[in-house]
């Protein structure tokens, strides 16, 4: 083959043809900007580390603090207490609610030695109450009587001195002065365990004074409105004088009614025994009450009559 056939090769650093070459003097053509790129979170710096480090620090000292006990933790739920209004209202009513209980369940043991009674012991109780009715209506009758006496008497001065004398005499016996007798009992106490005290033997007089004793005497010691009782080494002390058991007590009044006032359920026999006291009441038709109070004259009082 002739080498005429094969393409003349186009001489080294030949000119691009003029469309392609910028004019001489002519400014480039500004190249379009490359599309905006999205932006990329940040990366985590290496300081993050340092910002968990409060939080580190804050465990470790929670977990360093002393773990508080159940009683604590109620202690600080408790106080400073937090009340309300409606709950101060409902403690209110709660504390009314509370003391009336406490007020009925008192009434209620006070009369419980009565409801254990016996039906026996009832109808005493219910004869000495009437017997007691008894005694003050007569001493009302008995006033009236000396009223309408006084009123009619033709003699009014002789009839005022006999009464005179009469009530002389009554008030001797009480305040001791005279001696007296009439039906009545014997009390006698005997105490070998030593446990009989004085407010237990002033209790016993309370007893027989409200069943209508009208004289007593406790040892040879005659016993008036003052008289007082106190404990002293070895025995009892009534009036400042000393008196040792076996205590016997003479009462004059009506014996129907002072022994069953001793008897009654939780009454004064019942009270002694508890203490280990031997108690005997013997009932008689005529009881002595010999020992006597000196006349005492009042240093300030005086008659309003004079």
């Amino acid at each position: 083959m002739s080498t005429n056939d094969n393409p003349p090769e186009e001489p080294m650093g030949s000119e691009l043809p003029p469309q392609d070459q910028p004019e001489q003097g002519a400014q480039p053509e500004a190249q379009p900007a490359p599309p905006a790129q999205p932006a990329r979170p940040a990366e985590p710096t290496e300081t993050a580390p340092a910002e968990a480090a409060p939080a580190e620090v804050a465990a470790a000292a929670k977990d360093a603090e002393p773990t508080q006990t159940g009683r604590q933790r109620l202690a600080e739920g408790l106080w400073p207490p937090r009340v309300s209004r409606a709950q101060l209202i409902v403690a209110l009513l709660l504390f009314v609610l509370g003391l009336g209980l406490a007020i009925q369940v008192r009434s209620n043991s006070d009369s419980s030695a009565l409801r254990g009674a016996r039906q026996e012991d009832l109808v005493r109780i219910l004869d000495e109450l009437d017997g007691r009715t008894k005694r003050l209506e007569d001493e009302k009758q008995q006033l009236e009587d000396q009223r309408k006496e006084l009123e009619s008497s033709s003699n009014q001065a002789e009839e005022a001195r006999r009464q005179t004398i009469e009530k002389e005499r009554q008030l001797g016996i009480l305040a001791g002065t005279v001696a007296a007798q009439g039906p009545g009992i014997t009390l006698k106490i005997t105490d070998p365990k030593g446990q009989v005290q004085s407010d237990q033997l002033l209790d016993t007089l309370q007893e027989l004074r409200a069943a209508g004793a009208e004289a007593i005497q406790i040892n040879g010691v005659r016993i008036v409105a003052g008289s007082f009782f106190s404990d002293e080494g070895g025995g009892i002390g009534i009036d400042g004088k000393k008196i040792t058991q076996p205590y016997e007590f003479k009462v004059i009044g009506k014996a129907q009614d002072l022994e069953p006032a001793l008897n009654i359920p939780g009454g004064v026999v019942q009270t002694l025994e508890k203490e280990q006291a031997n108690v005997a009441v013997t009932r008689s038709a005529k009881i002595v009450v010999d020992a006597l109070r000196a006349a005492k004259q009042p240093d300030y009082a005086r008659s309003s009559s004079s």
